[in-house]
């Protein structure tokens, strides 16, 4: 719809940033901490860009109360954080570390006292390498109880605090890129046990919400899931066809899950065609309709455009682009169903990243429409090599531009109608983007540190701090 005025944003509404544990903290193996399967995993030879890890990453650990001054500063209304389950529970189990938990207290009252709202995530990839060890982690169903434990032991430490958490953070990355692409831990390539994987994080993701239900703690609670809303390339009924196969194999297949409980029947049956099977076993159609999410998380980078793809069709292999070298990134398919192809009428990141600003407000329209629950936006953000000047500033118009046209796109769904509880950007400061090494920056803040120099880990103001400021300091008024 075209509009000569939107509404304005919520008087509430959360204007946040966000971060993940293993990309910001450091500290990895201090007070008591255990190893994930991240902090194993970055150690292999090969597996991220040029060996980086997060032994240090920005070290927030020990900086988080310089870094809140600077969200306080900012005006920041809400910041979304996860919790390194190996800090409360160093082997997934057993004794809780009482060092951990004091950590995420201190952090959670510094954001209190300066009226910004902790939104917690509870699992964002970092799993317990004993776990994984002792039974393969999410391979076993023995998974679900520990991780049920774990979310508990936050709910009961943290709920009087925290009005809203983050179940798990997009799931569909962490599977198919540990058991499809082979990209992350544990670097499998086997799709029938990736759908098993699958399965058994629905199974604990729902139980970990009915617990949380059951208790009455007081907040809401939902996973956030990486939403990439896909258009057919063009008019042809195939394009059409191949667009909606797309949608369901990767945005249906999951949220149908966390707000209807159930998978959608097409996939479903496709699956069996190809002689896979998700694993359903007896008592868990109940346990997922029991844990039906309070909100949709949404973590949006970008849309994609697919087309048609014949059943002897090859299309080319290309890896990953994570070294910033733009164009060099394939495409993907399944022969039968669907192929992405580029969309002329969208820009490229260096990591060749479309940038649609309205895919974000066609994704939050199709959200609405197709589940009715509140949404939340978890992840937005744009990741490019920022220079540091002599004088310590850091003219990032690119992402000013960026995010402007995101937010202005929010709120042309607000205006359609869509109920958005919240905007967090990703990142506050620069962090470890996991595969792409310290290179790809996303913050508002600079970290003086860059892939294989720590350098000062000394703080700088982007120009889009000042700008995000404003834009929350008017409601989102003046953009």
């Amino acid at each position: 719809m075209n509009y000569r005025k939107l509404d304005d944003f919520p008087e509430d509404f959360l204007w946040g940033s966000a971060s993940a544990a293993y990309q910001v903290e450091g500290a990895s193996d201090e007070d008591g901490k255990g190893v994930s399967v991240w902090d194993a995993y970055t150690k292999l030879e090969g597996k991220t860009f040029e060996g980086t890890n997060g032994d240090i990453a920005v070290d927030h650990y020990h900086r988080f109360k310089e870094d809140v001054a600077l969200m306080a500063q900012m005006g920041l209304k809400a910041y979304r954080f996860s919790i390194a389950w190996t800090r409360i529970l160093p082997d997934g189990k057993g004794d809780v570390n009482q060092a951990g938990l004091r950590f995420y207290h201190q952090l959670i009252d510094e954001l209190i006292a300066n009226d910004i709202e902790p939104i917690i995530t509870i699992y964002h990839w970092d799993l317990p390498q004993a776990l994984y060890d002792e039974y393969r982690g999410w391979e076993s169903r023995q998974i679900i109880d520990d991780f049920t434990n774990y979310a508990m032991i936050l709910f009961e430490a943290y709920s009087s605090k925290v009005k809203y958490w983050v179940s798990v953070n997009e799931q569909n990355v962490f599977v198919m890129n540990g058991y499809l692409s082979a990209l992350h831990p544990p670097g499998e390539k086997n799709p029938a046990l990736g759908l098993r994987v699958n399965h058994i994080v629905n199974l604990a993701n729902a139980s970990v919400i009915k617990a949380f239900k059951a208790k009455g703690y007081p907040g809401k609670i939902g996973p956030s899931f990486a939403y990439s809303p896909s258009y057919a390339a063009d008019s042809n009924p195939l394009s059409v066809i191949a667009n909606e196969d797309f949608s369901a194999l990767t945005a249906d297949f999951w949220m149908d899950v966390y707000a209807r409980g159930t998978y959608p029947k097409t996939v479903i049956k496709q699956l069996a065609k190809f002689g896979l099977d998700i694993g359903m076993e007896a008592g868990d159609e109940l346990l997922l309709k029991q844990g039906i999410a309070d909100f949709m998380g949404v973590n949006y980078y970008q849309s994609t455009t697919v087309s048609t793809m014949g059943l002897e069709e090859k299309i080319e292999r290309k890896p990953a682009n994570f070294n910033g070298k733009k164009g060099t990134a394939g495409g993907m398919g399944i022969p039968g169903i669907f192929k992405t192809i580029p969309n002329d009428f969208l820009e490229k990141t260096n990591w060749d990243w479309t940038i649609d600003p309205e895919g974000l407000h066609i994704g939050l329209r199709r959200i609405d429409s197709r589940y009715d629950l509140p949404l939340l936006i978890t992840e937005n953000g744009l990741g490019e090599f920022d220079v540091l000047e002599d004088d310590g500033s850091i003219h990032d118009v690119y992402r000013i531009d960026y995010l402007r046209q995101h937010i202005h796109a929010v709120q042309e769904a607000i205006t359609d109608g869509v109920k958005v509880l919240g905007y967090c950007t990703w990142s506050f400061t620069d962090l470890l983007s996991w595969l792409n090494g310290y290179k790809k920056r996303y913050g508002f803040v600079y970290v003086d540190r860059d892939d294989h120099r720590l350098n000062s880990l000394k703080r700088f103001k982007k120009d889009s701090y000042y700008w995000y400021q404003n834009v929350i300091k008017t409601n989102g008024r003046d953009l």
